[in-house]
C-alpha cells in the first residue's frame, strides 16, 4: 500500500452527464486551473466513468481523476485491475480508483446481479484484483485505491486492504469516527454537499430535493441511524436537523466552516459537491469558483 497519497485538500465532486464530452473536459481543465486537487465523478446510469476520465486525462496535467464510486458489479476484478493499470499509465498515475458495492436496488433491479454480503464481496473482489493476470507494461506511478465505506466493517476493510476511504452522504462526526477506524496512515476523503443559499426555507427545499434519492437507500439510512439520527428524522423528506447535517447551506463563511470541520475531524481531502440553487441536477459554477483554493 505504501505511504499515504496526497490528492490535495479540496476536490470537486460532480456529475458531468448533463453536457457533452468537451464540456466535461473543459470543466476539469478549469477546476485544475483554480487549484482543486481532484475531480470526483460518479457511476450510475450514464457514461462509463473510466472512458470519461480517459478523455479528461488528455485535457489536464496534474488533476487527480477519481471515481466516486465505481461499482464492483459493473466489471469483474480482472477487468477492473486492467482498467486501473491502463488509466494510471495513461494519466501518469493520476487515477484515484474509488470502488463500492453500490446498493441492492441498483445491483439487483437495474444491473440484474445477485447482491452479496457487502464486506465479504468487496474483500473477495480486492483479493481477485490483487491476483489478476496483467501482461501489459505496468504504470510507473499508480494512484490510490479507496473504498466507499460508511460503517465499521467496511471502514476496517478500507484500512486493511485498501489505501483509504471515500464516505458519501456523511457528516464531520462520521469523519471523526472513520479516522479512528482507518488509523492515521490511510487516505480519508469524505464528500460534502454545499449550497450557497442563505434563506433557510429555500435552502432546505433544494436540499431535500437533492437528498430524496439517497434517503430511500438502506445503506445511507442505516449509517445515519448509527450517528444518532432516528427514524423520525427521515419523515417528510428529512428533518431540519438531518437536512442541515447533510447539506451545508449559507454564505461562503458558513460553508467554509463545514469544510474545515471535516479537516479538523481527520479528513485529508474534502470532495465538495456544489449544488445548484435552482434545484437542477449538475454543479453550480459560481460556488465552484467561490471555494477555489487559488481564490
Amino acid at each position: 500500500m505504501g505511504s499515504k497519497h496526497s490528492i490535495g485538500k479540496l476536490g470537486i465532486w460532480a456529475g458531468l452527464d448533463g453536457g457533452d464530452l468537451e464540456a466535461a473536459a473543459a470543466f476539469a481543465a478549469s477546476i485544475e486551473e483554480m487549484g482543486y486537487g481532484t475531480l470526483w465523478i460518479p457511476e450510475a446510469v450514464g457514461r462509463d466513468p473510466f472512458v470519461l476520465l480517459s478523455h479528461i486525462a488528455a485535457a489536464t496535467e496534474s488533476l487527480y481523476l477519481a471515481t466516486g464510486i465505481a461499482n464492483i458489479y459493473a466489471r469483474d476484478a480482472m477487468a477492473m485491475n486492467a482498467i486501473r493499470q491502463t488509466l494510471n499509465e495513461l494519466s501518469d498515475g493520476r487515477l484515484v480508483l474509488g470502488l463500492g458495492v453500490s446498493h441492492t436496488e441498483l445491483v439487483s433491479a437495474v444491473r440484474h446481479h445477485d447482491y452479496k454480503k457487502p464486506v465479504s464481496a468487496m474483500r473477495t473482489y480486492l483479493q481477485q484484483m490483487d491476483e489478476a493476470l496483467y501482461l501489459a507494461p505496468e504504470p510507473e506511478k499508480s494512484g490510490p485505491l479507496i473504498l466507499a465505506a460508511l460503517r465499521e466493517k467496511m471502514l476496517g476493510l478500507a484500512a486493511s486492504d485498501a489505501d483509504g476511504a471515500h464516505p458519501y452522504f456523511v457528516t464531520p462526526e462520521h469523519t471523526a469516527r472513520a479516522r479512528d477506524i482507518l488509523g492515521p496512515d490511510k487516505l480519508l476523503a469524505p464528500e460534502q454537499k454545499i449550497l450557497l443559499m442563505t434563506s433557510p426555507g429555500e435552502a432546505r427545499a433544494v436540499a431535500r430535493q437533492h437528498m430524496a434519492t439517497y434517503m430511500g437507500l438502506p445503506n445511507y439510512r442505516n449509517n445515519l441511524l448509527t450517528l444518532g439520527f432516528t427514524e423520525q428524522d427521515f419523515d417528510g423528506g428529512g428533518s431540519d436537523r438531518l437536512v442541515d447535517a447533510i447539506v451545508a447551506w449559507g454564505d461562503e463563511s458558513e460553508l467554509m466552516k463545514r469544510i474545515e470541520a471535516h479537516w479538523r475531524s481527520g479528513a485529508d481531502h474534502v470532495a465538495i459537491q456544489c449544488l445548484r440553487p435552482d434545484g437542477q441536477v449538475g454543479y453550480d459554477m459560481d460556488t465552484v469558483r467561490a471555494f477555489a483554493p487559488g481564490h
